[in-house]
């Protein structure tokens, strides 16, 4: 038994090293974190982005990892530290902070996918292949608002917990 567990910490690891290694190889090859640095004009702040990507990521795999939760909202609700109206504030609390999260995780993974696109000049091939001369932000911007409301019905019809 303590072979196996030894096996498969040795395993987890490994892989998970594998997957990491991946995926931060994407994040440099398509320069993601010095665009966003030339964008916001804080190009003398990369490395504190980068160092902020690698915390971030660890933070996220040993949260996933350990399974911790921090019962923040049932310590609000039983001191009922807003007074009668606590339930209601932090419903509204916590919705607001699932929407900025998920604007910025938006924001985050668009960015990624046309950083991708670009570095592959798929759009200008694709669009030369075609013979499509005008229109193209409007293409790119219908395929994103496409995929916005395909994922608000998804969530808003639960379809994720049907599998259909």
């Amino acid at each position: 038994m303590f072979l196996k567990s030894v096996f498969m910490a040795v395993f987890g690891l490994s892989f998970g090293f594998l997957v990491s290694a991946g995926v931060f190889t994407v994040l440099i090859s398509v320069g993601l974190v010095p665009r966003f640095a030339g964008k916001t004009h804080t190009s003398k702040k990369v490395f504190l982005y980068e160092e902020m990507v690698v915390a971030g990521t660890l933070f996220g795999n040993f949260i996933s990892v350990f399974e911790y939760s921090c019962h923040v909202g049932e310590w609000v609700r039983k001191g009922q530290v807003f007074g009668s109206f606590t339930d209601s504030l932090w419903k509204w609390i916590s919705a607001a902070a699932v929407i900025v999260f998920g604007v910025f995780a938006g924001i985050f993974v668009g960015c990624l996918a046309l950083a991708i696109a670009e570095m592959l000049n798929t759009i200008p091939i694709f669009a030369r292949r075609i013979q499509f001369r005008h229109g193209l932000g409007f293409a790119v911007l219908s395929v994103a608002l496409g995929k916005m409301v395909g994922s608000l019905i998804y969530f808003s019809q639960q379809i994720f917990l049907t599998g259909g």
